[in-house]
C-alpha cells in the first residue's frame, strides 16, 4: 500500500514534532521552519490543484458514522460587537448578509431568505494549521448561487469575506479567488451536524471552502465583497493572518 505525502500531513507532522502548544487557530505557530514549510508547500499545492487537478475536484467527503464526536471551536467563539449580540439574542431575525462590490445587483439577504435557497450538505474534514482536525456535517447555500444572483461585473477576480468578530479591534477578513468561489463544495453554511450553526462555530453564516486550511473558513460572515484586487483590503495580502504573520493566502490541502 502506497503512502502519499500531503500538505496536511506535512503540517501535522511538523506541529507534532516541534511540540507546539496550541489552543485554537487564533494562536498560530510562528517558527521560521514552520513558515518555510508552508511557503514551499503553498506554491506546490496551488500549482498542482490549478494546473493538474480539475477545477471541480472534490475534497473527500465522509459518512455520518465517521463524524467526530467533538468538533472543537477555532478562533473567536463570540464577537465582541454589541450589534452582533443583539442579532444573536433575536435569532438573527433582523440580520442581513450583504453581497456587493463588483456586482450588477447588490444583495441584502435575510437568514430566512438564505435558508430558503437550494442548499448543499457535505460531511468534510476541517484541518487546522495547528495540526488538529475534525469531521463535521455542514449545510448551506453554495456561494455560486449568491454570486450568480448578484451577477459579476467585468474585472471581478476575488471574493472577500468581512466578519463580525475581531482580533484586537480589527475585524476578521479572508478572501478566495473565483475558481474556489465557484467550486461546488464552497458554501456559506447555516447548519452544522443537522442543527442550526452554533454561535461558537460562526453563526449565522460560516464559509466552508473545503480544499483550504481552517483559517480560510471565515466565521460570522456579514458581507461578501467581489473585488478586482486584494490591495485595498487590510495590508493587501488577502486575509487577517496573512497580513499579520505572513500566513499563505492560498492555504490549499
Amino acid at each position: 500500500m502506497k503512502h502519499h505525502v500531503t500538505r496536511r500531513g506535512l503540517v501535522g507532522s511538523l506541529v507534532a514534532g516541534a511540540g507546539l502548544a496550541v489552543s485554537g487557530c487564533d494562536r498560530l505557530g510562528q517558527s521560521e521552519s514552520f513558515q518555510n514549510l508552508l511557503s514551499g508547500a503553498e506554491t506546490l499545492t496551488m500549482r498542482a490543484q490549478r494546473l493538474i487537478s480539475s477545477r471541480d475536484a472534490l475534497a473527500r467527503e465522509f459518512s455520518a458514522a465517521e463524524m467526530s464526536p467533538v468538533f472543537r471551536m477555532n478562533g473567536n467563539t463570540m464577537p465582541a460587537d454589541p450589534a452582533y449580540a443583539r442579532h444573536a439574542a433575536n435569532g438573527f431575525a433582523d440580520w442581513r448578509l450583504k453581497v456587493d462590490g463588483l456586482v450588477q445587483r447588490p444583495l441584502a439577504l435575510s437568514l430566512g431568505a438564505i435558508r430558503a435557497l437550494p442548499a448543499r450538505t457535505q460531511i468534510t474534514r476541517h484541518d487546522c494549521v495547528e495540526g488538529w482536525s475534525a469531521i463535521g456535517k455542514w449545510t448551506g447555500v453554495p456561494l455560486k448561487t449568491l454570486l450568480d444572483a448578484a451577477g459579476l461585473r467585468d474585472g471581478a477576480r476575488y471574493v472577500i469575506f468581512h466578519c463580525a468578530d475581531d482580533f484586537g479591534g480589527t475585524r476578521y477578513y479572508e478572501s478566495i479567488d473565483l475558481i474556489d468561489a465557484f467550486h461546488p463544495q464552497t458554501i456559506l453554511a447555516w447548519g452544522m451536524n443537522d442543527a442550526p450553526l452554533p454561535v461558537g462555530h460562526g453563526a449565522p453564516l460560516r464559509l466552508r471552502v473545503e480544499r483550504q486550511l481552517g483559517y480560510k473558513h471565515a466565521k460570522f460572515v456579514t458581507r461578501v465583497e467581489v473585488a478586482s484586487t486584494l490591495a485595498n483590503t487590510g495590508a493587501g495580502k488577502g486575509g487577517y493572518w496573512e497580513d499579520r504573520i505572513d500566513y499563505e493566502w492560498y492555504a490549499g490541502i
